[in-house]
């Protein structure tokens, strides 16, 4: 007798979902950005997060329409598979695979790089890795205590972010932001214009991993009204927040000093309060929640995304099993955690594209993201045309301007960061293939497997 799929606890409501569509991301507004200073000045790296904003607001408000008809735990692996076929959904679900398994040890770094700061004898990646195994058990343990967790520690990072430019404005000067403010880009020997489209991944990271909400949506308790509130709140939430923290950061001194740090808010709080001050402690400390958040969300996203395509019969089968008494993808969590810390040592043994790894997990994950919003813009054009009578709850306003700016601007960024990143574009691609490849073995296998039962 066939055993029935295995179901996911339905258990958020819209609160939680915006606590996860901004803890997913916070941690973008604390580190990570300030390299895109480093390749474009501030100048540049502003207007590219302009761009990048315009983006992700009408991926986001285009992107919900499927959230919202397809409530399921694959998100854009769901979509596309039913718009493009299983090779589209493969392909998909792979690319946000990647995005969703290699930002978590660029943000695990900058904690270990936060806590380093207030304990120096302390190696960052031990501190890295130490947070994986924390966060990877929470998120074992239940989708209500976590969700609840990413909810408290998400809005902490708020008012902590609020803090940090409230405590930096009184040395704000626009003088100091727009001092040499289009950069040299001496790694690119490059036009503003050059340095603008090099800077995109960074730009990227301010919003990155806000669609994981499309994750948790078949755990939602009325997906087809939270889920719009949650996305909408969440990137209004993001944009204020990543413009701020960037415009205050980059006018309390001198930006240079700022750019390559995975820890630049507290730099520049010190400069401005002193390294003995009680507001840098506390930033540090209170600092980690925005860091947490988006580790702890993003696992809980990418142990969805292999729990599905483990459910789908694309990766093995054991991955797609729910803990008995937690009912949690405790196996596809522990996957992906485990990948994630083989790539926080992988800097030891290899370098690919020559940048620091942070700047390399980073663009990674670009690469996954935009791969998958342009496959999901194509299957709500693909949905509308083949599935007009789908219900839809929300329908993207604008259409089909809206869906066609989010596709245009992801393919846009798409080539400009493969340009700038030949190398790691190559390196990303032949893995994607590959990774294909397996999987295609797999879905062979478990299709033979299926049948016998």
């Amino acid at each position: 007798m066939s055993t029935p799929p295995a179901q996911l606890d339905k258990k958020l409501s819209a609160f939680h979902l915006w606590g996860i569509a901004v803890g997913l991301v916070i941690s973008g507004e604390y580190f990570g950005w300030s390299y895109g200073w480093a390749t474009a000045g501030t100048l540049g790296f502003l207007g590219a997060t302009v761009f990048v904003a315009i983006m992700y607001t009408a991926f986001i408000f285009s992107f919900t329409e499927l959230t919202c008809a397809i409530p399921h735990a694959g998100g854009p692996f769901a979509y596309a598979e039913r718009a493009l076929g299983r090779l589209g959904g493969t392909v998909a679900g792979l690319a946000t695979l990647v995005e969703f398994i290699f930002a978590p040890p660029a943000i695990a770094l900058a904690i270990g790089a936060y806590l380093n700061v207030q304990f120096p004898g302390l190696p960052p990646k031990a501190a890295a890795t130490g947070a994986y195994l924390v966060f990877m058990t929470l998120n074992i343990v239940g989708v209500h205590i976590a969700a609840t967790f990413e909810l408290f520690v998400t809005i902490a990072a708020i008012v902590e972010l609020l803090v940090f430019m409230a405590v930096v404005a009184p040395s704000f000067s626009w003088a100091n932001f727009t001092m040499d403010g289009w950069g040299s880009a001496p790694h690119f020997g490059m036009t503003a214009l050059g340095g603008m489209f090099a800077a995109i991944p960074f730009a990227i990271w301010f919003f990155l991993a806000i669609e994981g909400v499309a994750m948790a949506a078949e755990e939602a308790r009325s997906p087809r009204r939270s889920i719009p509130l949650a996305y909408m709140a969440g990137v209004l939430t993001l944009v204020s927040l990543a413009f701020g923290v960037m415009i205050f950061a980059g006018g309390s001194g001198d930006w240079k000093a700022l750019a390559n740090l995975n820890d630049p808010l507290p730099q520049a709080m010190k400069r401005v309060v002193g390294a003995g001050s009680p507001w840098l402690s506390m930033l540090v400390w209170l600092g980690l929640f925005g860091l947490v958040a988006s580790l702890h969300g993003i696992i809980m996203g990418f142990g969805r995304q292999i729990f599905a395509l483990a459910r789908a019969g694309i990766l093995p089968a054991a991955l797609g099993k729910l803990h008995p008494r937690f009912h949690t993808p405790h196996l596809a969590t522990i996957a992906g955690s485990v990948i994630g810390i083989i790539a926080i040592y992988a800097d030891d043994f290899i370098s690919i594209g020559g940048q620091p790894l942070t700047a390399t997990l980073v663009t990674l994950s670009v690469f996954g993201a935009l791969t998958m919003y342009g496959l999901s813009m194509v299957s709500l054009f693909a949905l509308r045309r083949k599935e007009p009578g789908l219900e839809r709850s929300y329908r993207a306003p604008f259409y089909p301007v809206l869906p066609a700016i989010a596709l245009f601007g992801a393919a846009v960024r798409l080539v400009a960061v493969s340009y700038y990143n030949f190398i790691l574009f190559l390196f990303y691609l032949c893995s994607l293939f590959v990774i294909v490849c397996i999987c295609s073995y797999f879905v062979r296998f478990n299709g033979v497997n299926n049948n016998n039962h």
